[in-house]
């Protein structure tokens, strides 16, 4: 080969990886900030996830800030140009009827209402609507006194689904339905230690945090954060029966095994198999939690696979909820990280049937941090959450990660 073709297929080699590198450049995700909290009376402090309606526009609860440092909620609009816009839609306060210190997510029915809670004030919070009203402005309606920390479940009727606050019969919890009549009713679905008064006899698990989700066939999946047989938690599912009652079956009971998970503050998401994917706040080998998968089995009963173990603190620790991208990834947040100020993450399933996990994000405390809620996709793929604290004004961010 002569020195010109030499020097001309160097030439093209060096070419190739810049090329190669660029495109992997162009290929990893984009952290941006869409609102930092803290600057006046804006609000602090997002512990509950956004929601996104068919305009884009998102929406959410920040736990503090506002006239009476008791919470607001807020809308982001986006712009041509890239920019956000936040819009306070209500002012909370602890003294008045909705309650304050809100710790969940909204969730937006059809017609662009949203319903969401409250934990603090009136003794236990609520649960509410904000509705859009013809003329601009939004008009906020108390639906049920109790609220929690859950998201709610919203079916085809427009009546709610989740913990709310509700005692249940024996007094540990109970999964209830908001019947949408001429007014709003509570139902008891099911009242958990159905076995007996005292905790310990709790088999069908206790004390129900996180929000519910739908099965293809019309039950209902969740967790309790404690009791069952091992005594830190369950998943559940509810099965309506003919009578009209709601039958409990425990899927799992925490931990099963030396390195299982423990303790669900956490729901469960499903895949278009049927299969429940979750993550524990405690448990594994660390006390770092675990993200599983149950999996149903022919003989009725569902096996556990352990998907990941944060062993490794900089990596992650204590995950929230996990939510499916449309290429069925897993992506979540977590605490931890290299600046422990929590990291976001996806776990990808391999040919070989085991999952990879990648750290997408770290949190550093300017840019946010102490994720706490899951997060959620548009339509074209980009990610959005939110941060408890950090950011310039050490409030919290709202953030999008393009792909």
């Amino acid at each position: 080969m002569g020195r010109d073709q030499s020097r001309g297929k160097r030439a093209f080699l060096v070419a190739l990886v810049a090329f190669a590198l660029a495109a992997g450049a162009q290929a990893a995700p984009k952290y941006k900030i869409l609102h930092t909290f803290g600057r006046g009376k804006d609000g602090d402090g997002l512990w509950g996830s956004l929601a996104l309606d068919a305009k884009g526009d998102l929406y959410g609860m920040a736990r503090g800030g506002g006239d009476s440092c008791c919470g607001i909620v807020f809308e982001l609009t986006p712009h041509a140009d890239g920019h956000w816009t936040e819009t306070a839609l209500e002012e909370l306060d602890c003294g008045g009827e909705a309650g304050c210190m809100p710790q969940s997510g909204f969730v937006v029915d059809a017609a662009g209402n949203l319903y969401g809670m409250t934990t603090g004030g009136n003794e236990f919070g609520s649960v509410f609507e904000l509705s859009p009203g013809a003329g601009g402005g939004w008009g906020l309606t108390v639906l049920h006194g109790g609220g929690a920390w859950a998201t709610l479940l919203l079916d085809q009727a427009g009546n709610l689904y989740g913990p709310m606050r509700s005692i249940g019969k024996y007094g540990q919890g109970a999964i209830s339905e908001l019947v949408k009549d001429d007014g709003w009713t509570e139902k008891w679905l099911y009242s958990f230690c159905a076995k007996g008064t005292r905790k310990h006899d709790c088999l069908d698990g206790s004390d129900p945090w996180a929000g519910v989700i739908w099965g293809p066939d019309g039950s209902i999946y969740g967790t309790t954060v404690q009791y069952g047989v091992h005594g830190y938690g369950v998943v559940f599912q509810l099965t309506l029966q003919s009578d009209g009652t709601w039958k409990e079956t425990v899927l799992h009971s925490f931990p099963a095994f030396e390195g299982d998970g423990q303790t669900l503050y956490n729901g469960v998401t499903l895949d278009s198999r049927g299969n429940l994917y979750g993550a524990t706040y405690q448990g594994g080998s660390t006390d770092c939690g675990v993200i599983f998968e149950l999996t149903p089995q022919a003989s009725g009963r569902w096996k556990e696979t352990i998907l990941y173990d944060f062993k490794n603190k900089e990596l992650g620790c204590s995950a929230n909820p996990l939510t499916f991208d449309a290429k069925g990834n897993l992506w979540g947040t977590a605490g931890g990280g290299e600046y422990g100020d929590g990291v976001v993450f996806e776990l990808s399933p391999q040919s070989s049937g085991k999952w990879k996990y990648s750290v997408v994000h770290q949190f550093n405390g300017t840019d946010g941090a102490v994720p706490a809620s899951a997060v959620i996709f548009d339509k074209q793929g980009n990610l959005y959450g939110g941060t408890v604290a950090g950011g310039a004004y050490g409030e919290g961010v709202a953030f999008e990660i393009t792909p």
